[in-house]
């Protein structure tokens, strides 16, 4: 049976205690909201999620499918990973393998209505950088003049701003794009531009996710700060402050832009509602998991933080609070569930990655 046929729907009410495993969290996070089922009937043609295989992809387009059965969600990358491919098909997912940066086979790939670009390089950056370029800015360019007639919804970072102060409620979405020093940021900015001219240039409808930073059990900000407190490792304090949402909550945020595309594109916040001490995630942690957390350093003034509020506007709030989260993290980490490997590195000021 496809999994989006037995699908539930998520209830805001019953949310889990804790999660037994990968495929109870997947499921989990692949649950739509009736408000996004609800905006994807209202959108004409199918998905095409171009850089399906990272660390968001895979639920975005189960999530996507439960949402809107009706539509073929496709789903592109290098697939890489073993099975992967395999287990989005038997999802209801149309698998195609293709290097979007090999013109011939991106010309290759079907027209699409909508398109969600999750394709980018962050980490490995530091030492190829003509990489990290070529993904975050060739691509995008690419895409763009192949898709020039799609809705398109792209996936940036938060990253593209300054730091800004702790106390302000982070940047708006009318806050100038000036990245603090490192290459990586800037590449970011640079995948913006390419969407935003050929959206000027083709009239192409758009919006620019700035994301910061999705919560998984198996990576993010919360198990990283979380598996030091268990292990009993120092908590850099520099970066004192953080955004964070839940993966669930970003990945239907992101589907639903769809439904409110600008032309030209334009930049969305996306995260949680709140500015969060590191510290005071830290000392949680420490009170869930039993163990006194170890702090190095201390809070700089300022941070990459994101003001919602336009968000909350469109979609409403989130529907997992901090709290929750951090109890299903502590959980997790506690039973040495299973990790991705990925950390963050959300406490990295330098700009390099």
């Amino acid at each position: 049976m496809n999994d989006q046929a037995s699908h539930r729907l998520l209830d805001p009410s019953a949310l889990p205690e804790r999660f037994a495993g990968v495929d109870e969290l997947e499921e989990f996070m692949t649950r739509p909201a009736k408000a996004l089922v609800d905006d994807l009937s209202r959108i004409d043609g199918d998905i095409l999620v171009l850089g399906v295989g990272g660390k968001m992809g895979p639920t975005l387009a189960r999530l996507a499918k439960c949402a809107a059965p009706g539509k073929q969600v496709i789903g592109v990358a290098r697939f890489s990973e073993a099975g992967l491919r395999q287990k989005l098909e038997a999802a209801g997912i149309t698998c195609i393998a293709a290097d979007i940066l090999d013109r011939a086979a991106l010309a290759k790939l079907p027209d699409c209505a909508n398109v969600i670009y999750m394709a980018g390089r962050k980490f490995g950056s530091t030492g190829a950088e003509h990489l990290t370029w070529s993904m975050n800015a060739l691509a995008p360019a690419l895409v763009a003049e192949r898709y020039a007639k799609a809705r398109i919804v792209a996936f940036s970072t938060g990253c593209v701003y300054p730091y800004v102060p702790t106390i302000g409620g982070g940047a708006t979405e009318e806050t100038p794009a000036k990245p603090p020093p490192g290459e990586y940021a800037y590449s970011c900015l640079a995948r913006e531009r390419m969407f935003e001219h050929f959206s000027r240039q083709r009239d192409t409808a758009g919006r620019l996710i700035r994301l910061n930073y999705a919560i998984d059990m198996r990576y993010g900000v919360l198990y990283d700060i979380a598996s030091k407190v268990l292990r009993g490792e120092p908590i850099e304090l520099a970066t004192g402050h953080v955004n964070v949402i839940w993966q669930g909550d970003a990945n239907a945020q992101i589907l639903r832009a769809l439904g409110h595309v600008t032309r030209p594109t334009s930049p969305l916040n996306v995260s949680g509602p709140e500015v969060l001490s590191t510290r005071a995630l830290a000392t949680l942690f420490g009170q869930l998991l039993g163990r006194a957390p170890v702090f190095t350093g201390s809070e700089a003034s300022t941070a990459w933080l994101v003001n919602t509020a336009l968000a909350a506007r469109l979609f409403g709030y989130p529907v997992v609070p901090l709290r929750r989260m951090a109890e299903w993290t502590a959980d997790w980490v506690k039973r040495d569930l299973p990790s991705l490997g990925k950390p963050t590195h959300y406490e990295t000021r330098s700009g390099d990655f």
